[in-house]
């Protein structure tokens, strides 16, 4: 019986580490395409990245 819950816990521990695996690696593309997106947007409007402020920003995405 506790070699069975040892096993058990081995599996939710290496299933956790999964997971852990998998938000980072959804964060980093959830990243990616923001980043992405902000650039095309910038493109697109023929904007210039220097010369945008916070404020600025916090504008256009309005």
């Amino acid at each position: 019986m506790i070699g069975g819950i040892i096993m058990s816990q081995s599996n939710l521990e290496k299933q956790e580490a999964k997971l852990k695996q998998l938000n980072k690696k959804i964060k980093k593309e959830k990243y990616k395409i923001e980043q992405r997106l902000g650039k095309q947007i910038i493109s697109q409007a023929n904007l210039e990245y220097t010369n945008l402020s916070n404020d600025q920003i916090k504008l256009l995405a309005k």
